[in-house]
């Protein structure tokens, strides 16, 4: 099906209708398409570059461990009019500069003249890159083409100061951010959609949300205008126009859609023992038994002196003393249908850790006593 161009009008007309229905009681539970899916095309591209980052003070790349910054400062002078000798380059001595790596994400859209900020990543042994400036540095794409070229003084959040036998550092000092440090020398090509065709991506895979987005823009604009091509991709007709077409995807973005359910998940974080849970989940009947089971071993340095005049030698040992306690295990009857919060309160009358957590949570699904889908991250 295609659009007219006369027809923007009214699409936004009924952006505008979308707004005064957020007073209907019932549709505040609603999200709009912006917030379910993205427009295929629409999207960020990552930049990165090797550069130089000089003015340190005393606190940049070790050369001798680091030889990469040594011959990026002598690949520099030379391009600079300024050749070393073997020897000066041999001997050379660098302490006010590091080899950094800079990141950035290209907005999409992006056009030659913008700015874009800039994070430096310290890739040497640099203590710290406060105070340093960043000198020009090329920033590619994946495509090996440059995008944009970034310089300027790096901002480190953070502070540190030693001395003979003390050291104290807050923050973290071998990561500095430039805001505007970048400057885009090339827009990426592409558009949006071809011909009156534009495609919308949903953010996570579920065929009842794709069919909801569908019936909301096709209530919205007309029958046919949308269509699911799968869980994930939907197909919608739009205008030709540049400008109707701008239009057209801003009413789109504010169609209200009321999202499936979610379902029951868990999130495991075995680095850090985190455990978080959505409302959904609950429990089958079980027994859960909790006991812990602690083990204690002390090492201590024994000096074997011998006795004078015996000729003998100062032995050096340990001895090693090993402990293990154990507590009374505990077994908790969890009923069928628990809620999040009553499965919570479970856990922790036994005592469980959030480390605990994590076993006990595995062995539920592996019962078939969770009823949620278990993800470790």
């Amino acid at each position: 099906m295609k659009i007219a161009a006369q027809t923007v009008v009214k699409y936004v007309m009924a952006l505008s209708c979308a707004a005064a229905c957020l007073t209907v009681p019932g549709v505040c539970s609603a999200e709009r398409v912006k917030d379910l899916a993205s427009i295929q095309g629409v999207r960020q591209n990552q930049l990165i570059g090797y550069g130089l980052v000089v003015g340190l003070d005393g606190s940049g790349d070790q050369t001798t461990q680091t030889p990469f910054t040594v011959q990026s400062v002598i690949n520099m002078l030379q391009q600079m009019g300024t050749n070393l000798s073997p020897t000066a380059a041999a001997n050379l001595q660098l302490k006010n500069v590091a080899a950094v790596v800079v990141t950035t994400s290209m907005p999409a859209f992006s056009q030659p003249g913008q700015t874009l900020d800039v994070t430096v990543s310290s890739m040497g042994n640099a203590k710290s890159l406060s105070g340093g400036t960043l000198l020009m540095t090329p920033l590619k794409g994946a495509d090996g083409q440059v995008y944009a070229i970034a310089q300027g003084n790096v901002l480190v959040g953070g502070v540190g100061a030693s001395a003979p036998g003390a050291k104290a550092i807050v923050n973290h000092l071998s990561v500095g951010r430039i805001s505007a440090g970048a400057t885009v020398e090339r827009a990426v090509p592409g558009g949006v959609g071809q011909g009156d065709q534009v495609y919308l991506e949903l953010n996570d895979t579920d065929f009842a949300t794709a069919s909801r987005v569908v019936d909301a823009v096709n209530q919205r604009f007309g029958a046919e205008t949308a269509s699911a091509l799968d869980g994930r991709l939907i197909r919608v007709h739009a205008p030709t126009g540049s400008d109707e077409k701008v239009a057209f995807l801003g009413a789109l973005e504010g169609v209200n859609v009321t999202p499936a359910e979610v379902g029951a998940k868990v999130i495991l974080n075995a680095r850090t023992g985190s455990v978080v849970m959505n409302q959904a989940v609950t429990l089958n009947s079980c027994a859960v038994s909790h006991g812990n089971l602690t083990v204690v071993v002390n090492t201590e340095p024994v000096v074997s002196q011998p006795a004078p005049g015996s000729k003998g030698t100062t032995v050096a040992a340990q001895t090693s003393q090993i402990e293990i306690t154990k507590d009374s295990g505990q077994v908790l009857m969890l009923k069928g249908g628990a809620s999040l919060a009553e499965v919570v309160k479970a856990l922790n009358a036994i005592g469980a850790t959030p480390q605990d957590l994590l076993s006990i949570l595995q062995a539920m699904k592996a019962a078939g006593s969770l009823r949620a889908e278990l993800e470790i991250i």
